[in-house]
């Protein structure tokens, strides 16, 4: 290549150096800067995140230290010399000018953006998303929690009560029911509007994990967006832990949460080693949309992945949130929450839009598009997990262990033992195969049709759109997986039953409405 050559090709590329690359460049010097105390050290008991984090080592040795060369712009792919001087010849020299998605991250809106354009905006932005978030639910809640003194959860959290929401002022849900859903509608006072995402526009929705877990696990926290429930709506941490094939053990995760670090150790003696196989696997991070080595990731640092019981904690859920990777438009994606895994081995049909036919199909279509929104492209950039299929039976096994909370107040056949139930629980049962209607879809003994149903909830909404089928969901121990329906918008089982309420017509009494309450308390 001559001299002459060499500096018109340079000089050509020169206004192709714009401030994106100045600006990365700017970043990576920043980074390397940066003091290190500013990024948060995992807890000793996130072993994972120990593992995959780097010590500050003292610079000791003359080959720790960066070099003019390690700080250089010579990285920089605008700088790159072609491989051929006829390239200077062609439409843009050769180099691509535009978007690069194996390179760019996931939401860019100009080629070249970096991961720390992307953290310095998440991070500006959040407390601005966080508060508008809650304005909205607290103009549409009371999230001011009212605890039972009595009834708890397994572990001994207790359960709030409601009805949360709010209604118009002056309007009573006597009067609210006596409306017809068309009047409802177009006065637009539908009390249980979907609820949405945090952060959905652009694709960027994605798993979010509340705070309580977050204080265990630091990896599972985002940049961006936080959670926006409060802590009392949510099922406890750690929840309890059940096995149908040893039933009298009752809680086997003795007070833990059960990850990497001590699976082995606390059901190397309870499961069989298909079982503890599956269960290894379940506890293993993969990478996902949010959690991941990329650009594309929105933890501050590159993550590992998140594993099946970081959402599906100890069989069950802390009541994470996502958005269903299965439709588009982007506005018509719904918010979805983490459904408990507890007694999967009564459940013959998988995902709330999906109607996946087997617990395997359910557990490899997760693996592929779920954990990336639907989307297998960036999964492949993110790193795709193509799990084998005895792997995948392996994982089954253990998830069809799962199983409900005790419920002694039930029969064999599912329904109350009057010698042990209340009037209020027994009246409650007869409503709920009576006049309430519960039973259509939720029969007993495991309290489910495996059925989609479409609730037609649009006839009430004047500006949103409906939710068309959703699978229906066990109501078998129910009251330790709040909040309810499938976006969370029910906070209480009490706020369940007004929702039904008015969209059954079913015109239930206050006294009623209470007894309903009480019996689905004991499944």
């Amino acid at each position: 290549m001559s001299l002459d050559w060499r500096s018109k090709y340079e000089n050509s590329v020169v206004g192709i150096i714009t401030t994106v690359t100045l600006g990365a460049l700017a970043g990576s010097l920043v980074l390397l800067g940066a003091p290190q105390g500013a990024r948060s050290q995992p807890p000793a008991d996130d072993a994972i995140s120990v593992a995959q984090t780097s010590k500050e080592a003292p610079m000791e040795r003359p080959e720790q230290k960066k070099t003019a060369h390690d700080l250089s712009d010579v990285f920089n792919p605008s700088n790159a010399l072609p491989s051929s001087e006829a390239l200077i010849d062609q439409q843009d020299r050769g180099q691509m000018l535009g978007f690069d998605f194996y390179r760019d991250p996931l939401g860019a809106m100009k080629p070249g953006m970096t991961f720390e354009d992307f953290f310095k905006a998440g991070v500006a932005n959040k407390p601005k998303v966080a508060a508008t978030q809650r304005k909205l639910l607290e103009s549409r809640y009371n999230l001011e929690p009212k605890l039972d003194p009595a009834v708890k959860m397994s572990r001994g959290k207790p359960i709030a009560v409601g009805p949360t929401a709010r209604l118009p002022a002056g309007m009573k849900w006597e009067a609210l029911a006596k409306l017809s859903p068309a009047e409802i509608h177009e006065r637009d006072i539908f009390p249980y509007k979907a609820l949405p995402h945090t952060a959905q526009g652009g694709g960027l929705g994605g798993q979010v994990f509340p705070q309580m877990q977050i204080k265990m696990f630091p990896r599972l926290e985002r940049y961006d967006v936080e959670f926006d429930l409060p802590e009392a709506f949510l099922p406890e941490f750690p929840p309890a832990m059940f096995l149908q094939n040893r039933p009298e053990l009752g809680d086997v995760s003795r007070g833990e949460v059960i990850s990497i670090n001590n699976y082995y150790r606390l059901f190397k003696d309870i499961l069989t080693a298909v079982q503890l196989d599956g269960l290894r696997l379940l506890v293993t991070p993969f990478p996902q949309e949010e959690f991941n080595p990329t650009d594309d990731r929105r933890t501050a640092q590159p993550s590992l992945g998140v594993t099946c019981l970081d959402c599906h904690v100890n069989g069950h859920t802390s009541g994470q949130f996502h958005i269903n990777p299965d439709m588009r438009p982007e506005q018509r994606r719904m918010r979805l929450d983490t459904v408990s895994l507890r007694g999967m081995y009564a459940q013959h049909i998988h995902g709330s839009k999906r109607s996946l036919r087997s617990v395997e199909d359910f557990t490899e279509f997760e693996q592929r598009t779920a954990y990336f929104n639907g989307d297998e492209i960036h999964a492949i950039k993110k790193g795709m997990n193509i799990l084998d299929r005895i792997q995948v039976s392996h994982m089954a096994q253990m998830q069809n262990m799962f199983d409900f909370p005790p419920a002694p107040k039930l029969t064999v056949t599912g329904r109350l033992d009057p010698a042990k139930a209340t009037a209020s629980e027994i009246a409650g049962e007869s409503l709920f195969f009576g006049k309430a209607q519960c039973s259509t879809c939720h029969p007993a003994p495991f309290y489910l049709d495996n059925q989609m149903h479409d609730l037609h909830v649009e006839r009430f909404l004047k500006n949103e759109a409906g939710d068309g089928p959703i699978k229906a969901f066990t109501l078998r121990g129910i009251k330790e997986s709040p909040p309810y329906l499938h976006d969370g918008r029910l906070l209480t089982l009490e706020d369940t039953v007004e929702f039904f309420n008015l969209v059954l017509e079913l015109k239930l009494t206050p006294k009623e409405k209470t007894d309903l309450v009480d019996f689905m308390r004991q499944l």
